[in-house]
């Protein structure tokens, strides 16, 4: 019998800090070597050199040479025993970003497969991920939609080179106390409703599980230590219980003739955090903080063992979970039983075999099928039976025109926070679903047709209401009529999978398109009466056309179904028609009025929703408007520019717009100046101000207060920062007059790190 007494917390092997280079990359080739069949590192020491060369200009935040980061990159794939073209990408992968290298002279000195891990990942260095939706504008949604859609497909792609992401995602939370802490708490969200999650679904628990406590620490960093510092106050006492315990299953493990390993693990701080909030208990409630995991060599043994240990020790009703004979999404597989200690603490012990552990901390990355057998052959094996989630992902998003609904998806479907729950078909197929999920979801999860056509099910063997909630282990029968008229609406706000209310609502859509597209129309009708609106001055074929690509539609009878059934909003749609009309019938001045009008008198239009006014010279009875590339505030030297079919817009005189477009015809500059200097009855207009800085932990935060003090409200902001540690911020807010501006900046240009600060000038 082998015996393990030291406490295995599952992770990648942590790097020493403050390497030189030359060593990690020592440490990585003996990591590659101590798994790969193949003494040839040519390659990989090719990509070490050109990473080195490529980067050494470069800083991290920390001071250290940036070739450590890609260096430490690669020793986290080389743990996870990867091939050698991915730890060669993982040195290279910063490079097309980052430096002058191209993805063609990657093709060219690495092979296409090195070129196309690279590119993957470099492609998605610059994704915002998030699954958080709530209270974005459709635009926002969209690019979130948008970004996690091409993370999906790189992943489709090549799986690899999600994997290096996730490694290069490790180091940087590794890493992230040289970050401000604005960057810091959204990188750790990002980490948390992402890439754990993948790494979960992936089934490399050595990854997910340090993703998960690295994220906890910067989102919830009093929880995180408090945490950190009660279990240690009595972990010499707890590691001792375990121990006992330890020491106690091997004796009667070995006396039952079976070989394996017995060894003790304390549970993650992220596990223990969510098990006090998910059940609302202190630490000190929560007893079973440690797990004890035994590995033998058959399925056989692992049930033959945990026959030893409920001779043992009593189990608790309930926590007994077999997913040897039902795995989970990702293919793991191990029984896990609840026990009831000797002095009355419950504990958790999981069993498995040496296979099963490999895959339970390796994931997919333990089925690798890239990488070289000792034959040189390639390994093909069940690592696509972890990909079917995300084939299914890739099937709904062609589906999906709603992007709040495949947001959804990633909620549920995906299972980013949920468990699943298993149940059997009446053949013994073991199906599973989110928690929480009815005969409906099932219906729908054997077969759309098989959903369309229910009319009611039996729960073993026993009929049951459509809103039954699944329980574990049920075996569900679904009852169908070929004179079912399809499902209700209601079953929209029973059935618990957003995949199953895509399907329904397909179903609507297919059969029912005639009624939604005069619904549609009806819809569309009444919001334009309500708002004053003469639809038939919207109702033009080019409009239409535009609505159509926009939203990603055949034709307007599938634009006017998508209002329906609810799809789309009316306010969507006429919004954006009444956007392009009033941009095609602003009132067109000729250049013969143009030449007129500064011979003429002076006229004082109003600025529409503006108490301030500008005198504008010559131009009667027409649009006056703010140009936005420079946004003009009282008090500025302002200049008017009549354009074609839009009025005249007012620049500020220094917009460099304004001056190229009098270069190209200087007869369409009018004269122009504020009736008066500051505006009047409280009245604001954005002012646009770019920050130049050396980036420091809290610049944005006394950035932020300063404005604040001056009861300025931000509109927008932007910000980037270079890798010379130079931030750029871009600021939208309102003021009332140049001086209020001017005075602001002046405050502004006193935070300690500001450069220098302008204004856009178009």
């Amino acid at each position: 019998m082998m015996a393990e007494d030291k406490f295995d917390d599952g992770k990648i092997e942590e790097i020493k800090e403050h390497q030189t280079p030359e060593k990690l990359y020592q440490d990585l080739i003996e990591r590659v070597q101590k798994y790969h069949p193949s003494d040839d590192i040519t390659l990989i020491e090719k990509a070490y050199h050109t990473a080195a060369e490529a980067h050494k200009q470069q800083l991290r935040k920390s001071g250290e040479p940036y070739i450590i980061h890609p260096l430490c990159v690669a020793i986290i794939l080389a743990d996870l025993e990867l091939d050698k073209e991915t730890i060669a990408a993982g040195l290279l992968h910063d490079v097309v970003e980052d430096t002058i290298l191209t993805k063609e002279e990657i093709e060219r000195d690495f092979g296409p497969d090195v070129a196309l891990l690279v590119d993957g990942v470099t492609k998605l260095q610059s994704l915002q991920l998030s699954t958080d939706y709530k209270d974005k504008t459709p635009d926002q949604l969209e690019m979130q939609a948008e970004n996690l859609r091409k993370m999906f497909l790189a992943m489709a792609k090549d799986i690899r080179v999600i994997l290096i992401k996730l490694a290069d995602r490790l180091h940087n939370m590794r890493t992230l106390n040289y970050m401000p802490p604005e960057k810091q708490h959204r990188i750790a969200q990002e980490t948390l409703d992402i890439y754990s999650p993948i790494a979960g679904r992936l089934g490399i628990s050595k990854i997910k599980v340090e993703l998960d406590d690295l994220s906890l620490k910067y989102l919830k960093p009093d929880v995180y230590y408090d945490l950190v510092e009660k279990v240690s106050e009595r972990k010499s006492e707890r590691e001792q219980y375990v121990e006992d315990i330890v020491e106690d299953v091997r004796k009667h493990i070995e006396a039952a003739g079976i070989k394996g390993e017995v060894n003790g693990r304390v549970k993650h701080f992220f596990s223990i955090y969510k098990k006090m909030r998910n059940q609302g208990k202190t630490l000190d409630q929560i007893y079973d903080l440690f797990a004890v995991r035994i590995i033998v060599d058959t399925v056989k043994d692992c049930y033959a063992a945990l026959g030893v240990i409920h001779e043992m020790y009593k189990p608790i009703p309930g926590r007994f979970k077999d997913y040897i004979a039902m795995p989970k999404p990702n293919m793991y597989q191990s029984l896990h039983t609840t026990l009831i200690g000797p002095t009355g603490q419950p504990f958790e012990i999981q069993i498995r075999t040496y296979d099963m552990h490999r895959a339970a901390e390796y994931g997919i990355a333990a089925h690798w099928k890239y990488k070289e057998a000792s034959d040189g052959k390639k390994v093909e094996t069940q690592e696509e039976e972890k990909l079917v989630w995300l084939r299914q992902i890739l099937e709904w998003q062609r589906d999906m025109s709603d992007n709040q609904e495949f947001m959804n998806l990633l909620k549920s479907d995906l299972n980013l926070f949920s468990e699943d729950v298993y149940c059997f078909t009446p053949q013994g197929e073991v199906k599973n679903l989110p928690a929480g999920s009815t005969p409906i979801d099932f219906a729908y999860s054997v077969h759309s047709a098989v959903g369309n056509k229910m009319i009611g099910a039996k729960v073993n063997g026993k009929l049951v209401p459509i809103d039954y909630r699944i329980q574990n282990g049920d075996r569900i029968e679904v009852l169908t009529s070929q004179n079912s008229k399809g499902p209700s609406r209601d079953w929209l706000s029973i059935a618990k999978s957003t995949s199953t209310k895509n399907k329904i609502n397909q179903w609507f859509r297919n059969e029912l398109k005639e009624e939604n597209v005069a619904r549609g129309k009806e819809l569309l009708t009444a919001y334009c009466k309500a708002k004053g609106i003469e639809i038939s001055d919207l109702s033009k074929s080019e409009y239409m056309d535009i609505i159509i690509r926009k939203y990603g539609f055949h034709d307007w009878d599938a634009v006017l179904a998508a209002v329906g059934h609810g799809g789309l909003k009316e306010g969507q749609i006429i919004n954006k028609m009444e956007e392009l009309y009033e941009k095609e019938h602003k009132k067109n001045i000729t250049d013969e009025e143009v030449l007129a009008a500064v011979a003429d008198t002076s006229v004082t239009p109003k600025i529409s929703g503006k108490g301030n006014a500008i005198i504008v010279k010559g131009v009667h009875d027409v649009a006056v408007r703010f140009s936005k590339c420079c946004n003009p505030v009282p008090g500025d030297d302002i200049v008017g520019f009549v354009t074609r079919g839009r009025g005249v817009s007012i620049h500020r005189s220094d917009c460099v717009n304004v001056i190229k477009m009098a270069q190209e015809d200087r007869s369409r500059l009018i004269d122009a100046r504020w009736e008066n200097e500051s505006a009047e009855g409280g009245e604001k207009y954005t002012a646009d101000i770019k920050i130049f800085a050396n980036d420091r932990n809290g610049l944005l935060a006394d950035i932020s207060r300063s404005l604040a003090e001056n009861n300025i409200d931000i509109q927008a902001m932007n910000t980037r920062t270079s890798k010379q540690g130079l931030a750029t911020l871009e600021i939208s807010f309102e003021v009332s007059s140049r001086e209020e501006l001017k005075t602001l900046i002046d405050k502004l240009r006193m935070i300690d790190s500001i450069i220098d600060i302008e204004r856009a000038t178009g």
